[in-house]
């Protein structure tokens, strides 16, 4: 009987293809394209044919593909020099290209926001659903937006990489979403951040290293056997990694010290005051929140401030988490639990269970929402006793 195709493996060999078909003269938006059609070929052949080198498979197959959609169209005319060029069946290179395409997606022909979307669409594999939730936008606008990153692209010569601010920015939303999402990216995000660490000495990059490495020491504990989200407070530290922790401070230590503070170091120190707490009585909300203000004050983020609500909450009462709440918007996403929250912390329980059914409600995948409602019943069965 066929086998299944592996997606993971697909998914892995992708950007390295991309990058390969750009390389050899494909525009960008041609290239995926290709790939694309190369990928649903597999899927297609390789339950009952599967090759011995999936790699160059996939080149080979992208490649023809590409050159067939070359040849119909009569504006390109480059048939003849993009056939002189097809690399011959056989073992590709092993040379992983995902780094360099993350830099050539970065393009100086596009702004940050949209190089940092089309990389995460076409490098990242996430879907535009995913990438709008990590903008804050609805999704057909965000499909808007990829569909002129890939005209602007098209046809442009690939001599130019974009800056390190960018690719930054795409690593950092590429470990959001394995972290947190639908699709388990966080590893990757690491690996690739690390490569670039080692190629480019910069604190930021340090910065995001430490702070990928501090979250995902955490990864273990977020969730219990049966699924269900743990929120940072109830989770068993004995199941953290202190030796990602340890990593994640010295590489953050090193970055601070050099005295050009940025965002991921700003946000890795706050994920590092969390991780060196014995426990959630003894973390250090005053510092945090000290913390958050920096972070504030660089991105002035409504998001960094939202967080920052519930660490005011925990350094100076209820409350004060409260006071600060008002002058934010109340559509910002976990708006509703982060108010359910500081109102439980309150003493106001009827409150707390009306907006954790909203947040509920709103909540961006099925672990979240799951928590949530546990959360509502919990208070609303307190309410009846």
């Amino acid at each position: 009987m066929p086998s299944e195709v592996n997606s993971d493996l697909l998914r892995s060999l992708t950007p390295s293809v991309l990058g390969i078909l750009v390389r050899r003269g494909a525009d960008f938006a041609a290239a995926e394209d290709a790939v694309q059609d190369a990928l649903v070929e597999a899927v297609r052949v390789w339950p009952a044919d599967p090759p011995r080198d999936p790699k160059g498979w996939l080149v080979t197959v992208a490649w023809r593909r590409f050159l067939d959609t070359t040849r119909a169209d009569t504006a390109r005319r480059r048939r003849e020099d993009l056939i002189d060029e097809e690399p011959p069946p056989g073992p590709a290179s092993a040379v992983d290209d995902t780094l360099q395409l993350y830099f050539l997606c970065a393009h100086p022909s596009l702004t940050p926001s949209s190089a940092v979307a089309l990389t995460l669409r076409a490098v990242g594999g996430l879907t535009t659903r995913q990438i709008a939730r990590a903008y804050l936008v609805p999704e057909p606008t965000m499909a808007q937006r990829i569909s002129r990153a890939k005209r602007t692209v098209s046809g442009v010569r690939f001599d130019r990489p974009g800056d390190v601010a960018t690719v930054l920015r795409v690593l950092y939303l590429v470990f959001n979403e394995g972290y947190s999402g639908d699709v388990d990216l966080a590893a990757e995000a690491i690996r690739l951040t690390r490569q670039l660490a080692a190629a480019i000495d910069h604190p930021e990059v340090a910065g995001l290293l430490a702070l990928m490495l501090l979250h995902h020491a955490r990864r273990a504990a977020r969730t219990a056997p049966d699924g269900s989200l743990v929120p940072l407070a109830e989770q068993d530290r004995g199941r953290w990694d202190t030796e990602s922790i340890a990593e994640g401070v010295e590489i953050l230590q090193a970055a601070l010290a050099r005295d050009r503070l940025g965002e991921f170091q700003a946000q890795a120190a706050i994920a590092a005051l969390h991780a060196d707490a014995p426990t959630v009585e003894e973390t250090d909300w005053v510092q945090i929140v000290e913390w958050y203000d920096e972070l504030a004050r660089l991105t002035d983020s409504p998001v960094v401030r939202l967080n920052r609500a519930v660490a005011v909450g925990e350094a100076d009462g209820p409350r004060a988490g409260l006071a600060a709440l008002v002058a934010l918007d109340d559509s910002l996403p976990r708006y509703a639990a982060v108010s359910a929250y500081l109102h439980e912390r309150d003493g106001d329980l009827t409150t707390a269970a009306r907006l954790y059914v909203e947040a509920a409600r709103k909540a961006p995948n099925l672990a979240e929402r799951d928590h949530l409602t546990r959360q509502a019943a919990r208070l609303n069965a307190r309410g009846r006793h």
